[in-house]
């Protein structure tokens, strides 16, 4: 079939496909006529697209993903879903490559159109790969994983920083059938085998060393140690970044070599629409993290079309999404959106202020970039060196900036479009979670010229239906009101499951809020109907974008021989947005405190990350509990923060003197601290 990009879709699109009966045709049930709707008068409309997206999901994107992707064979319907089983399909019985979509199409049209730019962790050492190159190195490397024995169905962990190599991996794996589950290359050796154990790896593929803002990370070593605990594992697919030696056993296989004697041609997979792409582990507000299900047409279809217009993404643009492929942002929008409309995508492997707080702003102006989206954190963390660091550099190419992770606070915001882009720039802060697989909240798509508040993400994307719900678990309506945000409609980009365990997936998704998804945030909206995120609602934590169980810190805690007891809150933190605070309690022979809490800081960092290391560790006699023995971390949060006049109701509370314990073991704490 030939290739048709996702442009002639979206005209398509705004050219109106509502009031064609039997437009879905073979995609599913005909879109009823919807002429006599007041929107349908203006089909090309911001609101009409989403009224119609809402009330007729296949005539939205039936069409759409016909048009927009390559297929080896139709789909027969649009769509089949039902949150009360959390039974998700779109695209059903169609057939087609992911990889097919991001590369080969691409190169039948432009071999030599550049789709990657390697910003290495040097400054002015970037490497171009052409969609032809990556085509040949993805093959090469696709054959590679053949050849060790890796089938259709089968999974391969990636343990990879950002680089053209990593991104070619996950698509080797999409082109064999394979699935891949990428993992941060910051985690520990721990976290890393229950992730490949979870998943049942059977090779994982890493590099010797990784390079980030100056410093050499031992990769080899972590896979090492962690492969001694994973029995599925059968190689270790083992890449160069620098030139250092490290030690090779019988598992080890160096990737370069083996690709060398490989094909660069490599027959893509047919794959079913809901057939498993990715794996993808996020922290649950249980101890385990959850291997999160996205499968082929629907993810990618997504991907694609909220990076075309949420970032305005045109033809020719350079777009540099600085994200870490660990992430779901690096997924969705550094590889497979960005990839899938032929674009050229910013692969970034150095950090913020490597070798300066100029970075971000030099990159801007040597590589030209169009769109920029980061984190709040970052942002927050260069506002505090000044404006001169990004004033130096011409950032004039910049169009579209965008926020992803948290949400963004005035001050940042302002910074970022005021200072970074010259007050010119349309700014998107833009919602969304590994669970939804791509943007679901953003100010853009929109009418052309409507407003963008400060800090809001503001507008539901197509196909995306939110309501707030109440205590009680009732639907609030109106305006200038708060509530647990869930989503009542399902959209192609959406988690299908949890791996292996579907009554997780619906305990902690569709339960709480029966014939719902609940997001696990709370939400405002304001009169013009506008959503403002307020934060998380259960107990997980936004560390630098990074969410992190409140459950799994203490887990990682609870080892420790001289604590029988710990609860960990977030709370806010000038840089990160949230930090860690623990409290903990120790037995009462423990001898050197300062002792324990270092070793209970190492111990977070072996089992889960660095970044996971709680900030302030508060040593207290014990925890506030109920009578059942819950342990009311509400209260802790309240304390931290300075909110105890407002305690709410404590008659639950076992000993409500646990409380003046507490603040006054915080108040020592804090005296401490200013000594």
């Amino acid at each position: 079939m030939a290739a048709r990009g996702l442009g002639r879709g979206l005209g398509l699109l705004v050219r109106g496909l509502c009031g064609r009966p039997g437009r879905a045709g073979r995609a599913g049930r005909a879109a009823r006529g919807l002429s006599a709707s007041p929107a349908a008068a203006q089909p090309g409309s911001y609101e009409a697209r989403s009224a119609l997206a809402a009330r007729e999901p296949a005539a939205f994107w039936g069409p759409l993903a016909r048009d927009a992707l390559v297929w080896d064979a139709p789909y027969h319907t649009v769509w089949d879903c039902d949150f009360g089983s959390g039974r998700i399909g779109w695209f059903l019985g169609g057939r087609l490559n992911v990889s097919v979509n991001c590369l080969d199409q691409h190169v039948q049209k432009s071999p030599e159109s550049v789709a990657l730019i390697w910003e290495r962790d040097e400054p002015g050492t970037e490497v171009r790969i052409t969609y032809r190159e990556l085509l040949e190195t993805t093959c090469r490397l696709a054959n590679t994983l053949k050849r060790h024995g890796i089938r259709r169905g089968d999974r391969v962990a990636i343990y990879m920083p950002v680089s053209p190599l990593a991104v070619a991996a996950m698509l080797a794996c999409a082109r064999i059938g394979a699935v891949h589950t990428v993992v941060f290359a910051g985690f520990s050796a721990e976290s890393l085998a229950g992730r490949i154990n979870d998943a049942k790896c059977k090779v994982v593929i890493t590099f010797n060393q990784g390079l980030r803002g100056g410093r050499v990370v031992e990769l080899k070593k972590i896979v090492d140690e962690a492969v001694k605990h994973c029995p599925t594992v059968q190689h270790v697919l083992v890449a160069h970044r620098t030139d250092n030696k490290v030690h090779m056993g019988h598992l080890d296989i160096p990737l370069e070599q083996e690709m060398a004697k490989e094909d660069p041609v490599c027959a893509p997979e047919s794959m079913g629409s809901e057939d498993m792409l990715f794996l993808l582990y996020t922290s649950g507000s249980t101890g385990t993290p959850k291997g999160l299900v996205h499968t082929q047409a629907g993810y990618l279809l997504y991907a694609a079309l909220t990076h075309k217009l949420v970032f305005d993404y045109r033809p020719g643009d350079v777009f540099g999404c600085v994200a870490d492929i660990g992430w779901i942002t690096g997924h969705s929008y550094v590889v497979y959106g960005p990839l899938c409309n032929g674009a050229t995508s910013v692969l970034f492997e150095s950090t913020p202020v490597y070798p300066d707080a100029g970075r971000y702003w030099e990159m801007v102006q040597r590589l030209k970039i169009n769109q920029f989206y980061g984190a709040p954190t970052a942002v927050r963390l260069l506002l505090k060196y000044g404006d001169s660091w990004v004033k130096k550099y011409d950032r004039s190419s910049l169009r579209t900036l965008g926020s992803v992770g948290e949400p963004i606070n005035f001050e940042a915001w302002e910074w970022l479009h005021k200072v970074v882009g010259d007050g010119r720039c349309t700014l998107v802060d833009t919602w969304w979670q590994t669970e939804t697989g791509g943007i679901c909240i953003a100010p853009r798509p929109s009418e052309e010229g409507a407003e963008i508040l400060p800090g809001m993400a503001m507008r539901p994307f197509f196909g995306i239906v939110p309501v707030l719900m109440d205590e009680k678990g009732k639907v609030v309506e109106g305006g200038n009101i708060s509530g647990a945000l869930c989503l009542s409609q399902a959209w192609p980009g959406m988690a299908r499951t949890i791996y292996g365990d579907h009554q997780r997936f619906m305990e902690a998704y569709f339960k709480p809020y029966p014939g719902h998804y609940f997001t696990g945030d709370g939400a405002y909206r304001t009169e013009d109907g506008y959503y403002q995120i307020t934060g998380r609602m259960d107990d997980v934590i936004n560390i630098s974008g990074h969410r992190l169980g409140t459950a799994e810190i203490e887990d990682a805690m609870a080892n420790h021989p001289a604590v029988p007891e710990t609860a960990v809150i977030g709370y806010p933190h000038d840089i990160k947005g949230e930090g860690a605070f623990a409290f903990i309690v120790l037995k009462d022979n423990t001898g050197d405190t300062d002792a324990v809490v270092k070793e209970l800081k190492s111990a977070v960092a072996t089992k889960i990350a660095k970044y996971a290391v709680p900030d302030q560790i508060l040593v207290v006699k014990r925890l506030p509990k109920t009578r059942s023995g819950k342990v009311m971390r509400r209260l802790l949060r309240k304390i931290i923060t300075g909110r105890t006049q407002d305690l709410g109701d404590i008659t639950t509370l076992e000993d409500p003197s646990v409380i003046t314990e507490i603040l006054s073991a915080y108040q020592k704490y804090k005296d401490k601290q200013k000594r």
